[in-house]
């Protein structure tokens, strides 16, 4: 899968260093998948969850980061939307947020 908006990882990652390593690997398994179907990006990320709007939610770190991406296996594509902490997303409007 293509990744769009690789810096937001970077970015974050910078001002939340103890994100670092779980973004990292998040990024790496979706580079290499090729997943078809949200069942199949369900056996990598099993606790990722749908929201509508072609958008999962991912957990980073244990819960204690979200990330929001747009999934749209068609085109082999995820672009992140958002990513901060779980506090910062119960505020947030999954469909609608762009902050990237």
């Amino acid at each position: 899968m293509n990744v769009i908006k690789r810096k937001a990882l970077l970015d974050f990652s910078e001002k939340h260093p103890d994100a670092k390593v779980s973004l990292n690997t998040w990024f790496a398994v979706c580079r290499r998948s090729e997943w078809k179907t949200y069942h199949e990006l369900q056996q990598d990320f099993p606790e990722a969850f749908p929201v509508g709007d072609n958008r999962v939610v991912f957990d980073i770190k244990g819960n204690r980061y979200r990330l929001v991406a747009r999934v749209l296996f068609a085109y082999k594509q995820i672009q992140i939307k958002w990513i901060g902490t779980h506090a910062e997303y119960d505020r947030i409007d999954v469909i609608k947020v762009n902050r990237y």
